[in-house]
């Protein structure tokens, strides 16, 4: 950053602290919030809920597939009659809570409540900055994915039912209206959800990227910065250059909707009708969503392994190994993904020649990754591990990171893909590379920043509880996953009983859905342990982990500016953990250099 950029801010302290000691009132603190640390609460609250619901939902449909055409209570008393007549579930809505599920947990979730909650928090603290550069567009950014939420959830309750042409909404079947009952207002509202939600995380992105470039304490280099903001910062970047992309699929799926136009439609027969749409292409509209599709792993997954990072460096009590590595291998991570969409098309009969240029970079994306997982298991080695759950929960990720990877080399080689594409093997792939990874991340950072939000400390032997229970169901939900994937069985099938080849496999089907249902209710210890503690926690002390990095020399009481007086000023790289000649194992960034002391060679 430049001189002229760092004097700026430092003119700007007193005068920024001064302007945010006025009386906030409830309608200024809580709603119309422009402090990052309350957007931040707000971003992970709305998160929570609307993970809930998306959770709530995959029970569902998993009794379902469990139990093909049982008749359950619970479905007649959340689903109505219409959609579970007599306690059976009908196939329109089992379609649409797939689609609903997972597009509240990869978009919702994992971007915004992720991304948005640690985004928010820490930019600014970690950087030593008073706030974001535009607390206004902060604050509308949030209530732009408040927003595109609650419509969302508004389409569960339409009189035709919700969208149900899956996640990934590929035309025809979500751009004709007539063609299955999922594909009408509840699509609509779908798409006008979506076109919020791009919005909402254009506006946070850019706030992002400026926070970062300009508004760094003094002394706080790039090659200074925790690996947190160098994620969240990359990630800002791809959310930039990806998502304006599906905005536009989504917009002229729109107009194909409700405006004649025929950009993703071709000789379309519906019923024996001719219908009068000529010159489009679905496979454009697949184009235009895996652009976006394939970084979004990655803008759902990078944020999660800074958090790793930074959690693991701290409670192994060492410097984190690599860590200019570990800068590359994100700026890698971050190019090669937007060149690899492709390799979700292998079989919609794109040009074999061109099937293997995306082979070659979806397999060369397992260099960076790997040099991620080595470099974390290098850190933990031979550490002092402080082993409470936020440190549990990011070896967790580590784990599924690398077994979910694995499984990935798979899929990305066109000639095997072709096996089980749209099977349970790519569910089970995708759902631990970057579900579980993602949620694991996220649960690390919220029991290590915690204190830093609330100031209270969660119950860690329920944190414990949380872990073990979670840890031990995700792998029994999703690794049987492989295997009947491997045997043939297909995604997205209401009922496989039709079908007397996965007989055999409905056993199966009955132990995934057990641990589903284990792990989905054992979720509530977190929400008690999460809303009980916000209240009732024990009173966090200023930096409980013994950490490096600047959040932790803030005052636990929240003051708009994050810091009483000067900000802080940086001499160190943020992992100087057990560095000889100091009394501590740990040295604060804002610590002078001794005369004499080594700086560690990062």
């Amino acid at each position: 950053m430049s001189s002229e950029a760092h004097n700026h801010a430092h003119e700007n302290d007193h005068g920024h602290d001064h302007e945010h000691h006025h009386k906030d009132t409830f309608i200024t603190k809580y709603i119309f919030s422009i402090d990052h640390k309350m957007i931040s609460k707000q971003y992970l609250i709305t998160g929570i809920i609307m993970g809930i619901i998306g959770v709530g939902m995959s029970m569902l449909f998993r009794m379902q597939i469990a139990w093909p055409e049982e008749s359950f209570k619970i479905f007649n008393i959340l689903l109505g009659d219409k959609f579970a007549p007599n306690g059976v579930m009908t196939n329109e809505v089992y379609l649409a809570l797939i689609t609903i599920h997972g597009t509240i947990m990869v978009f919702f979730v994992l971007t915004a409540g992720l991304s948005g909650t640690f985004s928010n928090l820490l930019i600014p603290l970690q950087i030593g900055a008073r706030d974001m550069a535009s607390g206004f567009l902060n604050m509308v950014s949030y209530w732009l994915f408040f927003l595109s939420s609650v419509i969302m959830v508004i389409s569960l309750f339409v009189e035709s039912g919700p969208a149900s042409a899956g996640w990934t909404i590929y035309p025809p079947l979500s751009a004709l209206p007539q063609s299955i009952s999922g594909s009408g207002t509840g699509m609509t509202l779908w798409l006008v959800s979506m076109a919020i939600f791009i919005a909402s995380s254009l506006l946070g992105s850019l706030n992002y990227v400026v926070t970062v470039i300009n508004l760094r304490t003094k002394g706080m280099s790039m090659t200074r910065m925790p690996l947190t903001i160098w994620a969240f910062f990359i990630t800002a970047i791809i959310g930039i250059i990806s998502f304006p992309v599906l905005l536009s699929a989504a917009l002229l799926l729109i107009m194909d909707r409700s405006f004649g136009t025929s950009f993703f439609l071709s000789d379309i027969y519906l019923a024996g009708e001719v219908l009068n749409y000529q010159g489009g292409s679905p496979v454009l509209f697949e184009h235009l969503f895996w652009f976006l599709g394939h970084p979004e792993v990655y803008i759902v997954l990078l944020p999660a392994l800074g958090i790793t990072s930074e959690v693991i460096a701290t409670n192994a009590r060492k410097p984190i190994f690599g860590y200019r590595a570990m800068i590359m291998s994100i700026i890698a991570i971050a190019f090669l993904s937007t060149i690899v969409w492709g390799h979700h098309m292998f079989i919609s009969g794109m040009n074999p020649f061109l099937g293997s240029v995306f082979t070659f970079t979806t397999l060369l994306i397992a260099i960076p990754s790997a040099v991620k997982a080595f470099n974390y298991i290098t850190t933990l080695w031979k550490g002092n591990l402080q082993m409470n759950p936020g440190m549990l929960f990011s070896i967790g990720l580590v784990s599924t990171f690398i077994t979910g990877g694995l499984t990935g080399i798979i899929l990305g080689d066109s000639t095997l893909d072709i096996n089980v594409h749209d099977t349970y093997f790519v569910v089970a792939h995708f759902h631990l590379v970057m579900g579980i990874s993602a949620l694991y991340g996220m649960f690390a950072g919220i029991y290590h920043w915690f204190p830093r939000m609330f100031g209270r400390m969660l119950n860690k032997n329920l944190g414990y509880v949380h872990f073990w229970v979670t840890a031990v169901c995700a792998y029994g939900v999703f690794f049987p996953m492989h295997f009947i994937g491997m045997a043939g069985l297909p995604r997205r099938y209401y009922t496989n009983t039709n079908f007397p080849l996965f007989d055999d496999l409905a056993n199966v089907n009955v132990v995934i859905t057990v641990f589903a249902l284990v792990g989905g209710v054992f979720q509530l210890v977190f929400l008690w342990n999460f809303f009980h503690s916000i209240f009732y926690g024990k009173k966090a002390e200023q930096n409980p982990w013994k950490s490096n990095t600047l959040e932790w020399t803030a005052p636990v009481e929240h003051i708009h500016g994050n810091w009483p007086g000067e900000l802080p000023e940086v001499h160190r790289w943020a992992y100087d953990y057990s560095k000889p000649g100091h009394d501590e194992d740990f040295v604060p960034q804002n610590v002078p250099m001794k005369p004499g002391e080594e700086v560690l060679h990062h």
